[in-house]
């Protein structure tokens, strides 16, 4: 699903949002082609600490529990 939407407090921009990244570059080369635009960028987001991240695992629930070291190497050998 992309969605685009014009700011008027801010003329002459636009703002595109679209679900899969992997068409960014396709999506970044079709605006750039359209008559008048000077320029095409793309907003960095900002990077999350290490605790950061782990506070979302946690909420995600990518938690897992183990009830020995043993069952957990059990686990990663597969």
């Amino acid at each position: 699903m992309a969605t685009a939407t014009y700011i008027p407090t801010r003329p002459g921009r636009l703002t595109v949002e679209f679900e899969d990244i992997s068409m960014l570059r396709d999506i970044k080369k079709a605006i750039s082609m359209v008559r008048g635009v000077t320029k095409v960028s793309v907003p960095r987001t900002k990077r999350l600490s290490s605790y950061e991240r782990s506070l979302r695992d946690l909420d995600e629930g990518r938690v897992y529990e183990y009830d020995s070291l043993d069952d957990l190497i059990k686990e990663i050998e597969g």
